[in-house]
């Protein structure tokens, strides 16, 4: 049994008091000396704040500091700046299906623990997470623990159990060349440094049990009842997202931007670059979303953003002068851009983004997967939006949700469009797009079916679209039954198939869909079958950056052309005239269309 500073000699042990960080070395007291730079740190009379760190410290782990069997390990900390992939201590590697080692850390919300044991082990590793029940505050400080004895896995909050499982057993298993990283969350392709106050930290083999857990908590529980700690204090007002555009009609325009503390946000704009008039929202936000009204149809707007700090207007942040324009009316030609799947591949994506500028499109329309994991934040800020910025800081973007988005809170603060914004109706020039969550049912008595049905009914737009993720007609090779295995397959999501006799019905005369990761577009179709006119083209467009897929081995009726390869897509609309035109990561067209009515 582990007793407070009368047991067991720790495997590893940092105190992040100011007298252990020397020449930007902190010293442990047990264990390896870890990089920390001491620029990037602020002194506490109980430890270290760290503010502004780059990358995680980390090093190459002996075997020696790395549990085997068992293992308590307990840390005194405060979190500034909630984020999905929170870590104070780690020895992991977390890659695809690959997960081995073991993090004590946090989420947006809660704390956790994870280790990867034999008894989950699927031949790669499997990490088990425990959270807490309770979520944590941020800047107050608090004491975690958690232990793990070969069976069962536990979680302790202030000296309190907070959870537990036995879905765990065994050796813990680690990966080859494993690093051992505190104050973050870091394996080998990921990086996300801790920001927040560091006082403790400590490993052991030895399993402690509520007793040694209880006494260490009350030895200096007073810590836990301070006032929680203002990070503004000790990092400078930053931008985390640049500013773009949502919901842009005749009328007005809507502009958002993310800031790293709360403050308060302002809108400049005008027809000049001076941008002689502004908005302004009163309430400290840290996503900041500000709707100008009151605008000319068919006119060229500038804008920027001010980000004022409550601190220090010396740290005012005001970003670069951008464009926007709005719709002329339904009696204008207008163009928009076509850009699905961008999930995890900034590097694509971002190619797209300029390449589309280029074409000078009035909005974006995005079947959805924007990002690989939508509950992930740094996706999004490093992913989606840094990427996407050279695009969707002009034109605004009109999404739907796919299946990696996972329905998740990131995506609704990110988006403001039409209630309930899972799904909606905009209108645009002499079209109107009808918005669709195919994640959630969509059969007869849905309630978007219903919905969609009234909706497509009371329509008098000249052009009908239709964008939701999963495609209801699809020549892929095994998202709908694998064609290499058997000749079986649905061809398509029996789910958002149900909503063709809509697009039938009521005369709709394209589909957007994404989720495959390739290009396909098929004959017009009705009643399930090709026909020569008077039905809905399907298209999917799946190729933004996503991992590609391949159509199967039987050429399907309904298919006019499929391609494996990144693109995007442009449409081009005057009165009855649409044409439309596809390229590739290398900008040649590959495919091309017109449609008069």
């Amino acid at each position: 049994m582990l007793i407070a500073h009368d047991g067991p000699t720790p495997l590893l042990h940092w105190s992040f008091k100011k007298q252990f960080l020397k020449k930007d070395q902190l010293e442990a007291q047990r264990g390896p000396t870890m990089p920390l730079p001491e620029s990037s740190t602020h002194p506490t009379e109980h430890g270290l704040i760290l503010s502004s760190l780059t990358k995680t410290p980390s090093l190459l782990a002996k075997a020696e500091y790395l549990p085997k069997e068992s293992f308590t390990i307990t840390s005194w900390f405060s979190i500034h700046k909630p984020t999905t992939y929170g870590g104070i201590v780690c020895a992991l590697e977390d890659n695809g299906n690959a997960e081995k080692g073991w993090i004590l850390g946090y989420d947006g919300s809660k704390f956790y623990i994870g280790v990867s044991t034999e008894k989950t082990d699927d031949g790669d590793g499997k990490i088990t997470y425990l959270r807490s029940k309770a979520n944590y505050t941020k800047g107050q400080i608090y004491h975690l623990t958690a232990t793990y004895d070969g069976k069962e896995l536990r979680l302790y909050v202030n000296g309190k159990l907070e959870n537990q499982t036995e879905n765990v057993g065994g050796k813990i298993l680690y990966e080859k060349n494993t690093h051992l990283s505190v104050a973050g969350y870091r394996d080998r392709n990921e990086d996300f440094p801790h920001r927040g106050q560091l006082i403790s930290v400590q490993v052991y083999e030895d399993v402690a049990k509520e007793a040694w857990i209880k006494k260490e908590f009350e030895h200096n529980a007073e810590i836990t009842q301070l006032k929680p700690t203002d990070s503004s204090k000790f990092e400078p007002l930053a931008s985390v997202i640049e500013p773009y555009l949502q919901y842009g009609t005749t009328d007005a325009m809507t502009v958002m931007w993310e800031t790293n503390h709360a403050c308060q946000g302002i809108v400049h704009y005008g027809e000049t670059a001076e941008c002689k008039q502004q908005v302004t929202i009163p309430d400290a936000q840290e996503i900041h979303e500000i709707r100008i009204t009151g605008l000319k149809p068919g006119t060229q707007y500038f804008y920027k953003t001010v980000s004022k700090s409550a601190a220090d207007s010396t740290q005012d942040i005001t970003s670069k002068v951008s464009t926007f324009q709005t719709d002329a009316g339904p009696e204008t030609p207008y163009a928009f851009a076509i850009i699905s799947d961008t999930q995890g591949n900034p590097r694509v994506s971002g190619t797209f983004a300029k390449m589309a500028w280029e074409h000078r499109p009035n909005f974006l329309l995005h079947p959805g997967d924007l990002v690989e994991s939508g509950g992930k934040k740094e996706q999004w800020i490093s992913h989606f939006f840094r990427s996407m910025s050279p695009l969707v800081s002009r034109v605004p973007f009109y999404s739907v949700l796919g299946n990696h988005e996972h329905n998740s809170a990131n995506y609704y603060n990110y988006v403001s469009l039409p209630d309930p914004e899972y799904y909606y109706k905009y209108s645009y020039g002499n079209a109107e797009f009808f918005m669709l969550d195919t994640n959630k049912k969509c059969d007869p008595k849905s309630e978007q079916y219903l919905w969609l049905d009234k909706a497509l009914a009371a329509s008098t737009a000249k052009w009908k679209f239709v964008c939701h993720h999963q495609p209801a007609y699809s020549s892929d090779e095994n998202d709908f039954g694998n064609l290499w295995k058997t000749n079986k397959s649905t061809r398509g999501s029996m789910n958002s198939r149900h909503l063709a006799k809509l697009y039938d019905q009521h005369k709709v005369d394209i589909v957007w869909n994404g989720h495959i990761h390739s290009y396909e577009r098929t004959w017009p179709i009705r009643a399930g079958k090709p026909v020569e006119k008077d039905g809905p083209i399907y298209m999917i467009t799946g190729g933004g950056g996503g991992p590609l897929e391949t159509p199967g081995p039987f050429r399907t009726p309904f298919s006019v052309m499929v391609q494996r390869g990144h693109h995007y897509a442009m449409v081009w609309i005057n009165g009855g005239r649409f044409e439309y035109k596809a390229y590739d990561i290398n900008g040649r067209l590959f495919d091309t269309f017109t449609l008069s009515k």
